[in-house]
């Protein structure tokens, strides 16, 4: 199985596709995305830009010897058959009224290779299964055919990467318990002030040997310090959909664990990096860069520094007691309407949302999570 750094940069960062912060200029975003000795992984997502993204990465590792760096891929959205759904993006490979089982093996193994192909590279260190309908959680025949394209050797390792949305958590849980025997890894996301739901996820993912990668460590960029209280967004900019008031509450807590940063010696992003590798099923974490555009913000290149420049002993310099009181202050239980199977959906089943069975209920049991754990308070 491979094995990842413990931080990783991401394609979605840098305000480039996701429309988080700024868009900074192409040269500075291929050079945040290059892999060096301080951070080895980058991910990408064959949806971000319709390819943009992944021509982007193949040119950030222009030059660089193969194996000095692992590469995440991610497919699973068709944005070639498929026509945007506005906000909602473009629709999963799965679709029904885009083809049937028989097809989900060749249009995994196409957008594979295309994905490469724009990467410049044949191989991926992992491949993740990008945000799922209910169908690609469930379905041996999507299993069967990732695993088949790590056989091929189009993939060193396999996993699921749910969202962007947070939830899934009961189908999580019952993914790993069902193709745990192929499946490597997850990317949840997990952060000190979003504990919740992904945390129910962790026991399951680490029993069946599935690693995960936490990614918005950041939590929406809070973590690196700079958004204030009445901070200007810029109209596109995706932390808009959060709810009112996110802002205010997140650097309260935030406040509140800054003396375990000042005692153990870390920035707060740092800190941040260091709770959610201090859980036994986390290996890597993966904050956004987001370069404000606010005069006195970090820039990009100092937030890539900061998370570079992580102690290899961040997680030992906080004890069990840091963690626990980090987590009381964080706790976000029932905050939101969370994002596929749960109790509180109505109506038909959608790509991003659906009821919960017997087996889901069964299986999230097992793991003494309930669906009324997922009910937004």
């Amino acid at each position: 199985m491979t094995n990842l750094s413990p931080t990783a940069i991401g394609a979605w960062g840098g305000g480039r596709f996701m429309r988080f912060g700024a868009a900074i200029s192409e040269e500075r975003f291929e050079a945040m995305l290059r892999p060096d000795g301080l951070i080895p992984t980058v991910i990408t997502a064959d949806v971000y830009g319709q390819g943009d993204a992944d021509l982007a990465v193949g040119r950030a590792l222009t030059g660089l010897d193969r194996y000095s760096y692992n590469l995440v891929g991610a497919v699973g959205h068709d944005f070639e058959k498929g026509e945007r759904q506005g906000a909602k993006g473009f629709p999963r490979f799965t679709n029904p009224a885009l083809r049937g089982p028989d097809e989900y093996a060749d249009y995994l193994r196409g957008a594979t290779e295309a994905s490469l192909a724009r990467c410049g590279v044949d191989h991926f260190d992992l491949l993740l299964l990008h945000n799922p309908d209910r169908i690609g959680y469930s379905s041996p025949v999507v299993w069967e055919a990732m695993a088949d394209l790590k056989a091929q050797g189009l993939a060193d390792s396999i996993g699921i990467a749910p969202g962007p949305a947070n939830g899934f958590t009961l189908d999580i849980i019952n993914c790993v318990e069902s193709f745990g025997n192929v499946i490597d890894w997850a990317m949840l996301i997990l952060n000190p002030l979003e504990p919740w739901p992904s945390g129910l996820a962790l026991p399951a993912c680490q029993a069946n040997g599935v690693k995960v990668i936490a990614r918005v460590a950041d939590y929406g960029g809070l973590f690196h310090g700079d958004i204030k209280p009445g901070h200007p967004f810029l109209e596109h900019d995706h932390r808009n959909f959060r709810p009112a008031g996110w802002v205010e509450a997140g650097v309260e807590k935030i406040n509140q664990m800054r003396p375990i940063a000042e005692r153990t010696g870390l920035t707060t992003l740092q800190l941040a990096c260091a709770w959610g590798l201090a859980h036994a099923a986390v290996e890597c974490v993966v904050p956004t860069l987001i370069e404000e555009e606010v005069e006195g913000c970090k820039s990009l290149e100092e937030q890539r520094d900061d998370m570079a420049l992580l102690p290899t002993d961040a997680v030992e310099r906080l004890t069990t007691d840091d963690l626990i009181e980090m987590s009381r202050i964080g706790d976000n239980t029932g905050c939101m309407k969370l994002k596929g199977a749960s109790p509180a959906h109505e109506g038909d089943e959608v790509a991003d949302a659906w009821g919960v069975t017997d087996e889901l209920e069964t299986a999230a049991g097992r793991w003494g999570v309930s669906p009324q754990d997922l009910i937004l308070r």
